[in-house]
């Protein structure tokens, strides 16, 4: 069965683009010209994946993520125009799983959409339970509970505390997270998207996310999870 995209821009040529691209790949594509429209197709035809531009009237991709994110555990990429670091990574704060700048290469685009989705399945067909310090993360239940309380993940959030748990002590590159996380193809410049999805994560699950206790930095190297019950 063809996997569903939805693709939420208000600029019509680039929805009239994506669509034609995109279904030539094998995909079927839905498509919205701003959050609130997305809001309401993403509800009814459960994408696998979206691909979301930022800036939109009636309601922007920031607000679409803020309120969907809560609801469900789709893979979200973000589009944006911006070429400052800090505003392409401002979607990945939000919630969003990756992000591509226009103008972009289709088949980085569709590689990224496929690396998605190949992750989401991925967890999804997984039935491990892992536990390390007092986090228990449930692949099938895709399920993360601290002390009995539930913490709401996205789902690249999801991936890297699972790969993080999976080896507690052993320490990670950002490019060994990228590859562990499906992100094999093009990975010159995006090791930063693993610094924002370690902060976020701090922020959900560390007591104190400026001196983590769980997510450890290794300088110079990487990340690792404790290898200590706390």
């Amino acid at each position: 069965m063809a996997k569903k995209i939805l693709v939420v821009d208000d600029n019509p040529d680039i929805v009239k683009m994506l669509k034609a691209y995109l279904t030539g790949e094998g995909f079927e594509v839905a498509t919205a010209s701003n959050g609130q429209k997305a809001l309401h197709i993403a509800r009814q035809e459960k994408p696998d994946c979206i691909v979301l531009d930022l800036m939109m009237p009636e309601m922007s991709g920031g607000d679409f993520i803020r309120v969907y994110t809560a609801e469900s555990d789709t893979p979200i990429l973000v589009l944006t125009a911006k070429v400052e670091e800090t505003d392409k990574v401002l979607g990945l704060e939000l919630g969003a799983d990756d992000y591509v700048t226009k103008p972009f290469s289709m088949r980085e685009l569709t590689a990224r959409i496929k690396a998605l989705i190949r992750r989401a399945s991925k967890s999804q067909s997984e039935t491990d339970i892992l536990r390390a310090a007092d986090i228990t993360l449930d692949r099938k239940g895709h399920l993360v509970e601290i002390a009995n309380q539930l913490i709401e993940l996205t789902p690249s959030e999801f991936d890297l505390l699972a790969v993080l748990m999976s080896a507690p002590g052993r320490t990670y590159s950002r490019v060994e997270l990228l590859e562990r996380l499906g992100e094999t193809t093009f990975l010159e410049g995006y090791e930063r998207t693993v610094d924002v999805h370690i902060h976020n994560l701090r922020e959900k699950i560390e007591p104190d996310p400026s001196q983590p206790i769980y997510i450890q930095t290794v300088y110079g190297t990487g990340y690792r999870f404790t290898r200590e019950r706390k």
